[in-house]
């Protein structure tokens, strides 16, 4: 691997291309991998990609001729290494091993430009492509997009940039995939299992690469299990931990089995903010998009909160014990007296019964596993009104042709995913 560079004291600096066709899952696996790092207490930078930044103040490659369009192109590649460069250098001088996710890299650029004029490029720089390509970066992931082999979950309707049909988002990926051939730390991301399994793929292929033991959180066999916690132990009863402040505000949706919600989180007063829309059961998956936002896009996005909701407010913490990474949610006031005192533990593992239990951190008195159960959905434990009298109690977003849930000591019996 080219050497990582190091910021003060030794610490890692790990730069990451992150690139891959359109609705690859390049945004929401951005999303997800920076939430990873940041709980096990890296710094994470996130370089925006520069084409999306330009093209978004009116730029149209219909409008340009073939002159404006090379000197764009030669621009776009000037512009984005000196973004790049900014946070590069903030990561040396970065006291916490340090991520910085690239969306997309300079030699993304070249898919776009015949062979001729990119050497062309090259010349007139004094840039060189092995330097560009081999040694800038530690790391290439390529996302392949679902036009190429998971076609039924391609769509353009989620991103406000995209409007490619399935055969030119094909080709569009096999470039910039072609772009990156030769580095020495190229991983593609195909579409050979689920999309959960795909970003988990990602995940796990990064830390792979810096040594980092995942345990098994990320197996494809993983899965989310959730625990009920009676009483917060004192800190010291914890191995090392992170702890973040975190909000979740609902949204009013498209459809009243489409959940939209907004998530802040952040410490000491520096906050990262995700957008996430959780839609039906759709061939045979639970699909969830995740995109980063800005500030300002998170403030204009709290207008469409949903009044039925109230906002959520945690303590979340995030450890270690045995190799098993572990989240804990402690839910704090003002909210519904159901939450008063909440407190539940999360993990992803492919263990089941006993060896689950094993694997439980022994300082914690868990009263029982609750996975999968509607009373701990946040979804419903946000809403205002009592149960027993609204019609938005949440039973499952999957469609079933028949399933049990147990609500407040009542059995509902769900047919065609209705009670």
């Amino acid at each position: 691997m080219k050497t990582m560079d190091t910021g003060i004291e030794g610490k890692k600096v790990y730069k990451l291309v992150l690139t891959g066709g359109p609705c690859g899952g390049k945004t929401t696996g951005q999303a997800r991998l920076c939430t990873f790092f940041e709980n096990i207490g890296w710094k994470v930078f996130r370089v925006p990609e520069t084409a999306t930044v330009l093209l978004s103040g009116g730029i149209k490659f219909s409008d340009l001729t073939t002159d404006e369009a090379y000197k764009f192109q030669e621009n776009l590649l000037r512009t984005m290494i000196q973004i790049e460069n900014t946070f590069f250098e903030l990561g040396k001088s970065c006291t916490r091993n340090c991520l910085i996710i690239c969306d997309r890299g300079v030699m993304d650029a070249s898919a776009f430009v015949s062979k001729e004029k990119w050497e062309r490029m090259m010349r007139t720089n004094n840039w060189n492509s092995v330097e560009l390509r081999d040694n800038r970066y530690n790391h290439i992931v390529h996302m392949v997009s679902a036009a190429n082999g998971a076609e039924a979950f391609y769509s353009t309707e989620d991103h406000v940039c995209r409007s490619e049909g399935v055969g030119l988002a094909r080709e569009l990926d096999y470039k910039s995939a072609a772009a990156w051939i030769g580095h020495p730390y190229f991983d593609v991301i195909d579409n050979s299992t689920d999309f959960e399994s795909k970003v988990n793929r990602m995940i796990e292929c990064v830390c792979q690469k810096l040594g980092i033991d995942t345990g098994d959180r990320l197996l494809t066999t993983s899965k989310k299990v959730k625990f009920l916690v009676s009483d917060l132990p004192a800190d010291t009863a914890f191995p090392a931990f992170k702890d973040f402040e975190v909000v979740h505000n609902y949204l009013q949706s498209a459809g009243p089995r489409v959940q939209a919600r907004l998530r802040k989180r952040g410490q000491n007063g520096h906050f990262s903010y995700i957008h996430t829309i959780r839609r039906p059961h759709l061939h045979g998956q639970s699909i969830e998009v995740k995109t980063q936002l800005t500030h300002r896009d998170y403030l204009n996005m709290l207008t469409q909160r949903d009044d039925a909701h109230f906002t959520i407010y945690k303590k979340r913490r995030c450890f270690l014990v045995n190799n098993q990474y572990f989240q804990m949610d402690i839910y704090k006031e003002p909210t519904h007296p159901r939450c008063k005192g909440l407190i539940l533990l999360e993990t992803y593992t492919s263990l089941t019964g006993d060896k689950l239990k094993s694997i439980l951190p022994p300082f914690l008195n868990i009263v029982k596993e609750v996975t999968g159960h509607p009373d701990y959905s946040m979804f419903n434990l946000s809403l205002k009104e009592e149960w027993s009298n609204t019609k938005k109690f949440c039973f499952s977003l999957h469609d079933q042709d028949e399933g049990e849930f147990i609500t407040n000591g009542h059995s509902k019996k769900i047919i065609n995913g209705k009670a």
